[in-house]
């Protein structure tokens, strides 16, 4: 999820160390629990993540990015999808990365990320330069 200020800047958050990718940034989300639209997901998780409250009829699709969970066989496929936010309730807090902070959209695709989050960051720059125009 892109949660964009009124300022323009885009929320990310550090991983947790001791996870996967532990201290790369990310886009803020997380997986879609079974007998919920990826929305549904996306509200949930901001929730549990940042302590936010959002309505999903708020959420824009941006883009998707495709590929594996590991390098591995047998690793199992992911679809990170991104949406963008402006209207939410509340102040993000990390409840469960290391740290947040607020980034010049341009400035995020230069931050280092999971695999996945490069090819999100840069839709996410391209999106926000042709809803400018």
């Amino acid at each position: 999820m892109a949660l964009i200020r009124a300022d323009g800047r885009v929320l990310m958050q550090q991983r947790p160390l001791k996870s996967a990718h532990g201290g790369l940034w990310e886009f803020p989300g997380g997986k879609v629990e079974p007998g919920e639209t990826p929305e549904q997901a996306a509200v949930r998780e901001l929730e549990e993540e940042l302590g936010l409250a959002l309505h999903a009829e708020s959420l824009v699709p941006v883009a998707f990015a495709s590929g594996h969970a590991g390098a591995h066989a047998g690793a199992r496929s992911l679809v990170i999808l991104l949406y963008v936010c402006r209207e939410w309730q509340g102040e993000p807090h990390a409840h469960e990365a290391e740290m947040l902070d607020w980034y010049a959209p341009d400035a995020v695709p230069g931050l280092t990320m999971p695999p996945l989050d490069y090819p999100l960051a840069a839709a996410l720059c391209k999106f926000l330069h042709l809803s400018a125009i």
